[in-house]
């Protein structure tokens, strides 16, 4: 295992309400991978290792409707902010968010908290992380949940095959643009990324206190920068996997109604999946994880069995 630890440091400022009331969990942050990320954990200390990743625009607090349930399930539940959002260190340089890094920040974690493996389950950003992971590490992750992302393979296929895809996929190259995308969707208290996020989403997904947060944590020095640094990365470098066969036993969960993915990527990425399945949610968008978490993590329980006490690891 790489030489990691557990610890909180000091010169990271965690505002005393980082964490609502109503969720269980405590903040930390972790070195891993070099970089230190911060992370909120929850459940019992010897359960089963569970790493939710959250994507783009969000941070750990995508996830915090799924945390009392999980932790309750008896996993070890640990939902970072993945590098360059929130309250975690943002490296300057677009080269410093290529996949394999985001990837080998999540396996860093997976040794802080000293397991050998993980379940793990990603939504947008946090499910492609993921994707690589399964496909590049896959003795360290003993099932993997994608929520609407499709496997790298059949999304570069959708992109250069699909006008349908690309279209829908049109903010991936504005981008690419330096520094204007930080400059338009901070405009107006971030009025563009937030009306996106309401468009794109079921009416009332996103409650004031939601926006709050997440205004709070995109208004973090260099922190939106960064994030839209991940898109610029993976333009750049252009990473192909090893292989586009998964033997990870994959669940893929997506919400029909995403407006950023053809539904058809769900079907074609179980299909690189050895032991695979898809849950498909009709009334659900793109931010499934904010519109029915429960149900959501219901399913990742279902597939990923958290083990009885007697058989911990």
């Amino acid at each position: 295992m790489a030489d990691v630890s557990i610890e909180v440091t000091p010169d990271v400022e965690i505002p005393p309400d980082e964490i609502p009331e109503a969720v269980p969990g405590t903040s930390r942050t972790i070195e891993a991978n070099g970089v230190r990320l911060h992370v909120v954990e929850a459940g019992p200390e010897d359960g089963k290792l569970l790493v939710l990743l959250h994507g783009f625009p969000e941070f750990w607090y995508g996830w915090h409707e799924t945390i009392g349930p999980l932790a309750n399930a008896g996993y070890r539940v640990v939902v970072p902010d993945q590098r360059g959002y929130n309250l975690s260190e943002k490296p300057s340089g677009v080269a410093e968010y290529r996949i394999d890094e985001l990837a080998r920040d999540v396996l860093g974690l997976i040794d802080a908290y000293g397991r050998d493996r993980a379940a793990v389950a990603g939504h947008d950003w946090g499910a492609a992380v993921g994707w690589w992971l399964a496909i590049h590490h896959a003795d360290r992750l003993s099932e993997f949940v994608a929520v609407n992302v499709p496997h790298p393979t059949v999304f570069e296929r959708a992109i250069r095959d699909s006008w349908s895809q690309r279209l829908k996929s049109w903010y991936m190259l504005a981008f690419q643009l330096p520094k204007l995308p930080e400059a338009v969707a901070s405009a107006g208290n971030w009025r563009i990324a937030v009306r996106s996020m309401r468009r794109t989403s079921n009416p009332g997904t996103f409650d004031e206190e939601d926006i709050r947060r997440y205004r709070r944590a995109w208004d973090r020095d260099g922190a939106f920068e960064a994030m839209v640094n991940w898109y610029r990365a993976v333009v750049r470098d252009r990473p192909e996997p090893e292989t586009s066969r998964v033997t990870v036993p994959t669940l893929v969960i997506w919400g029909a109604g995403d407006q950023f993915l053809e539904k058809r990527l769900a079907g074609r990425s179980v299909d690189r999946c050895a032991n695979g399945r898809l849950l498909t949610i009709d009334d659900a968008t793109h931010w499934v994880v904010h519109e029915d978490p429960h149900r959501v993590a219901d399913a990742i329980a279902d597939h990923t069995d958290p083990l009885p006490p007697g058989a911990r690891e």
